[in-house]
Formats: C-alpha cells, structure tokens, sequence
C-alpha cells in the first residue's frame, strides 16, 4: 500500500488579502494574526478604537504579509460595510479571502425587543452585506474564499437564546445556498460552527475563562484560528463546506 501523506503549502496564505469582520478580539482577532503569520495582508474592523488599536498591533507583531490594516467599521450599517470594502480595494487592490466573524449575543423575544433587530443585522444581515461586496471582487481575481464564523446554537438551539439562534440559522442556510451559487466562479464557502470559546463573548470572569479551558468545557479562539487555515489551505479540488468543532468535555 502507497503512504498517505498530507500536504498543505506554507505558502498558500501568502501575500492572499484578506479582510476579518469583528478582528479585533477573541476569535476575529486570533484569526487575523494567524493569518497574518503566514504571509496574507490583513484589514480587520470592529467598532472599539481601543480594540481595534491593540490588535492592529498584535497583529503587525507577527506579521510576515505586506500590510496590516485597520478600521472602525459597525457590520449593522451597509454603508459602513460598502466602506470596508472599499478601503479594501485601495489597500490591496482587491479580495482573495472573507472571514465573517462579527457577532453579538442575543436573548429570547419573550425577554425584550429592543435589540432584535440589531442582532439580526449584526450577524446574519451583515454577513449577508460582507458577501455581496467579496463576491464581485473575488470574481476579478479568478476566485477566493468566504469563511461564515456560525455557532453550534443552530444545531443545539438552547432556550433563551432563540433571537441568537435564529440569526446563526439563518447563517447556515445561507451559507449552503450561497457556496452553491458560486461555485462555477471559483469561489469556496465554508461554514465553520464553534461551540463554547473562551472569549468576552461570554460574561465569564478570567478565572472561569482559564478554569473552563483546562477542564475541556471551552476552546481557545487559537483552536477557532487553527481551523480556519485548515481549511483555507485545502487543496482546489476539494471545498469543506461546513466544520463543527466543541469543547471535549461538552455534549450538548
């Protein structure tokens, strides 16, 4: 029997241009460094200056890539995303890579409606926006690859969280039909659904965050990192569609 060897090329992220939503903490900001570290010019965006300043820098820490850009941006606004891109295109001269990772939490419509519709559009419509502008640009430079950060809530859809669920649902059904559509213009899709990671994401104090990785009940927003360049760095022929990946210790 032939040995099975796997190969992904260390240069396959470099000098890619890549633009992460939501890059500045936790996992947006772990992608974008991994990214970063392997060659690809990055603009990330988020709405904190503060947020958006530290992880410009951590991030040009490790860079090997050309540029590392870095923009206040609110993914509820489609303007504010038209303007994204278009720094994008002035920085980079195009797009090869979209990594939709902004996200906010949500309660149940039985709790308040007073930000529904800002979840909404935050996450399922603002990356319905990022999508619409990376598509073009793609198509320009013969293909490139979409990565929808969803959750594993559109699969185990707990109580009290159904306006975040609907929002990550809606993500997932929109993610299939899209990777479909553009398919023949070379263009990948990939949906990867993260269980529990120990970011700000969740009202966790820094004991509970480290006490809760240890114990295998979250992931580190490295391991969220790690799975996007997997599959990133997969050969053409070949498009993963959608990964889910949860702590070791939860079986929810």
């Amino acid at each position: 029997m032939e040995s099975v060897t796997v190969d992904f090329p260390e240069t396959a992220l470099a000098e890619k241009a890549v633009i992460v939503s939501g890059g500045t903490t936790g996992i947006g900001r772990a992608i974008a460094i991994a990214l970063a570290s392997e060659g690809a010019s990055v603009l990330v965006f988020g709405r904190n200056e503060r947020h958006l300043s530290e992880a410009v820098d951590e991030i040009q820490s490790v860079a090997v890539g050309p540029e590392v850009v870095g923009m206040i941006a609110d993914q509820s606004e489609p303007t504010a995303v038209k303007e994204v891109f278009e720094k994008a295109r002035r920085e980079f001269g195009g797009l090869d890579i979209l990594i939709n990772n902004a996200g906010i939490p949500g309660d149940s419509v039985e709790d308040s409606d007073e930000n529904w519709q800002y979840v909404m559009q935050t996450n399922l419509l603002g990356c319905m926006w990022c999508c619409d502008e990376a598509v073009p640009m793609m198509k320009g430079r013969g293909g490139g690859h979409i990565v929808n950060i969803g959750s594993l809530s559109a699969k185990s859809r707990g109580p009290g969280s159904d306006v975040y669920v609907a929002s990550k649902s809606g993500m997932r059904g929109f993610t299939e039909s899209l990777s479909k559509g553009v398919a023949p213009d070379n263009i990948r899709v990939t949906l990867i659904e993260p269980g529990r990671v120990s970011t700000n994401f969740f009202d966790w104090s820094l004991e509970e965050r480290q006490r809760k990785t240890e114990r295998g009940e979250a992931m580190k927003s490295e391991d969220i990192a790690a799975c996007v360049l997997f599959a990133l760095k997969m050969p053409a022929r070949c498009q993963l569609t959608m990964l889910q990946v949860r702590p070791s210790k939860d079986f929810d």
